[in-house]
């Protein structure tokens, strides 16, 4: 679904640029360029990266015991 209409940022786009490596609101920004010009978008486009990051580190915690017990 499109966040932000004007530069035709996806929420995918916005998911993959997280799990790329954009750890914060204000680097997607950077990066995709959502909500640089009307600004309608703004606070549906932090809810996209929050949901990312939260699914991101939920994953990352998930493995961890799978990867702790293969250490030991």
């Amino acid at each position: 679904m499109y966040v932000c209409i004007c530069n035709a940022v996806t929420d995918k786009a916005i998911k993959k640029a997280v799990n790329n490596g954009c750890h914060n609101f204000d680097k997607v920004c950077k990066k995709l360029n959502v909500a640089t010009c009307c600004g309608r978008c703004k606070d549906h486009a932090r809810e996209v990266v929050s949901e990312a990051l939260n699914e991101k580190n939920t994953h990352v915690l998930y493995q961890m015991p799978q990867a702790y017990a293969l250490t030991n």
